[in-house]
């Protein structure tokens, strides 16, 4: 009975491979083989009945309240164009040194990231505003693709992220079926708070690394990323643009240090703080004119576009993680980890790999509702730390949307890049960058206090 668990797991991959929209391929497959054991006795047909208290718990839960929020800020912000005013003004500021563009793409990309969490917005309109600049100005090709695939994959790890939303719920479910398992029936609990709080040392590391490869460049192979010509820079007073720099900085970090802040300092939950920057994009949007009814509706159309998409996923993924526990899938899933050699570290290494692979087909959402509530209760048994867990999670998972031939940032890029850049010089971009990402893992996985010091010395 329980390899019929596995049949289910793969033919889920075949049919979203297929073409099929995931969160119907979640759920119809899954219904499909929970047929075919009840017709060969070996699935319990009372197991579904607990679909619909699923459905109800996800509808009525607080936390994920939050994701429409952060999507609308997020949608917000990237209609008031404040990416466009970021670019120029950080090109402006560093552009006289070598490597001066390429780190402004990177700042830039941290602040969108903070600001909006929306990786497929962000790589787009970055390649868009920066991809054909940076060619002009002389830049390598495949480093600029590189460095705006990378830097806007940063939504995925830099706080506040609706990937770490999702995760922190999910990862707090598994950690108290792993506590219940072992006979704790007073469960510890991790919040979204302790991911974001987790987030933030892995994610200065890999803007840091990013921006020392930048300056590495400019100091060995100058000529792949020269500095800004004299009569290309805004002829601006070194005092009108400390001016400009603070006027167009000032909003969006205010904004940012609102929502973040509000959430570290214990002031507001994940879901209070995404209402103020749902209000504050609104505020920066009116701020530059581009606040009317008619760009409300389309925000509004976009986030409940993005949130059905999501929740729709989350319905699927219910579905799946019943029958799939029907097969008895779960003890199967916990037998195979706990007889991988090298115990905890080659059930993590394992995992991390399954998930890295699942990437090339899987959005984030879909590997973190079927991938971690299988995966971790089991994990978590072993005394890996949910906040570390999650944090290699989400690195792992910007890793493989990175990663050609399937990441999706690749093909975010592909799809607005001009023709002169091929999908070949795209991937030789990417690799420096991938590279980054395995390194920060690494110095992750050796040093797991990168990610539990800062929620331990805040929350104890």
């Amino acid at each position: 009975m329980e390899y019929m668990a596995l049949v289910l797991f793969l033919a889920v991959c075949v049919v979203i491979m297929v073409g099929f929209p995931v969160a119907f391929a979640l759920a119809g497959t899954s219904l499909i083989v929970a047929g075919i054991g009840m017709v060969t006795g070996t699935f319990d047909v009372s197991t579904l009945g607990s679909i619909p208290n699923r459905i109800y718990g996800i509808m009525t839960n607080e936390t994920l309240l939050a994701v429409p929020l952060f999507v609308f800020m997020g949608v917000m912000l990237e209609r008031a164009k404040i990416a466009e005013e970021l670019l120029d003004t950080m090109a402006a500021l560093f552009g006289p040194m070598r490597g001066g563009m390429g780190i402004s793409v990177i700042i830039v990309g941290m602040l969108l990231a903070a600001s909006t969490g929306i990786v497929g917005a962000t790589v787009v309109t970055m390649g868009l505003l920066s991809l054909p600049a940076m060619i002009n100005r002389g830049y390598d090709k495949g480093l600029s693709a590189g460095i705006i695939c990378a830097s806007g994959t940063l939504g995925q790890i830099i706080p506040p992220s609706i990937v770490l939303v999702i995760l922190g719920d999910v990862m707090s479910s598994a950690f108290q079926q792993a506590q219940l398992r072992q006979g704790i029936f007073s469960p510890e609990t991790v919040s979204v708070t302790d991911l974001f709080l987790g987030a933030i040392g892995p994610g200065m590391v890999l803007v840091g690394l990013y921006i020392v490869y930048v300056l590495g460049l400019a100091v060995f192979k100058p000529s792949t990323v020269p500095a800004m010509d004299v009569d290309d820079r805004k002829s601006i007073s070194d005092q009108g643009l400390l001016f400009n720099v603070i006027k167009v900085l000032a909003p969006p970090l205010l904004m940012i240090l609102a929502v973040l802040g509000s959430i570290l300092a214990g002031v507001a939950t994940p879901t209070e703080a995404a209402s103020v920057g749902a209000i504050g994009a609104m505020l920066l949007a009116l701020s530059k004119k581009e606040l009317n009814l008619k760009r409300i509706k389309e925000v509004s159309l976009s986030t409940l576009e993005v949130t059905s998409m999501v929740f729709v996923i989350f319905i699927g993924a219910s579905v799946f993680a019943v029958v799939f526990r029907g097969f008895g899938g779960d003890d199967l899933v916990h037998d195979m980890l706990m007889s991988i050699p090298g115990g905890k570290f080659g059930a993590i290494f394992a995992v991390m790999l399954v998930m890295f692979l699942l990437g090339f087909i899987l959005d984030f959402i879909e590997i973190t509702l079927v991938v971690v509530p299988i995966v971790g209760p089991v994990l978590l048994m072993m005394g890996v730390d949910p906040v570390w867990l999650g944090i290699m999670i989400a690195l792992n998972l910007q890793t493989s949307f990175l990663t050609p031939p399937f990441g999706f940032a690749l093909f975010y890029l592909r799809g607005v890049a001009p023709p002169s850049v091929t999908t070949e010089t795209i991937y030789r971009g990417v690799i420096p960058f991938i590279i980054i990402q395995l390194i920060v893992i690494s110095i992750l996985a050796m040093w797991p206090e990168l990610a539990t010091w800062l929620p331990h010395e805040v929350y104890g």
